[in-house]
């Protein structure tokens, strides 16, 4: 019994969210190093069977007061929403990066999130003098970076990036929503939840699709067969 309770105090511990000041920290140990501009970076929409990948890339000055920032993935619509105006507000700057479902399918997801990440960076207003970015590093890139394992869940401006990547995605696939409807594109945002496979079966692929996603091919090979059978 007491390995149990053990191990579940452990469990309870690796889910515990960061407090604001750990998440802080790896800033300000940079700032410390003299490191005055630091960027984090993200991505979103690799898992989704249609629309873009998106990233943004933020710079958060150090006095920046963003209470409840975290992992957008722990966080409601309302709330991603909300943290995303108040990121914008205080940031120094704010990059964003698409790479659309067409360019997925040609370089494949992987690529498709760094070219985002590096899209997201390029746009930045100010160029950032050191990057941490969520378990992906940069190649090409001479700015001083670090990856971080689930930075999303530990780091304050990765989390800040993660919110500004997710909330402008979501936006972008209410506008595809407004194309095609009859996909339910506004609840799932693109991902394979099964009223989305439904649709995809009944309906075939529509131009946000990613044709190179395996539910997608079988869609697409599905209504090829129907066409020739008629």
């Amino acid at each position: 019994m007491v390995l149990v309770a053990e191990a579940q105090s452990q469990s309870r511990k690796q889910r515990r969210h960061p407090s604001p000041e750990e998440m802080l920290a790896p800033e300000r140990d940079l700032w410390a190093r003299g490191f005055k501009a630091v960027a984090g970076i993200d991505e979103v929409g690799i898992g989704p069977l249609a629309g873009p990948v998106v990233a943004a890339a933020v710079i958060l000055p150090p006095r920046a007061e963003l209470e409840g920032v975290r992992d957008s993935k722990a966080l409601s619509r309302k709330r991603r929403e909300e943290l995303d105006a108040v990121v914008r507000e205080h940031a120094v700057g704010v990059g964003i990066g698409v790479v659309d479902a067409g360019e997925v399918d040609r370089i494949n997801p992987y690529q498709a999130g760094l070219r985002a990440m590096e899209r997201a960076l390029r746009a930045l207003p100010s160029r950032p003098d050191h990057l941490l970015i969520d378990a992906r590093r940069l190649p090409g890139i001479e700015t001083p970076q670090t990856d971080v394992v689930r930075g999303d869940a530990k780091i304050r401006v990765i989390a800040a990036a993660s919110i500004v990547a997710k909330v402008h995605r979501d936006t972008l696939m209410m506008e595809v929503d407004a194309q095609y409807p009859e996909y339910g594109f506004a609840r799932h945002v693109g991902y394979a939840t099964a009223l989305h496979l439904e649709a995809l079966r009944r309906l075939g692929p529509c131009p946000a699709h990613r044709r190179s996603y395996a539910p997608v091919r079988a869609a697409l090979g599905e209504q090829q067969t129907s066409g020739d059978s008629l």
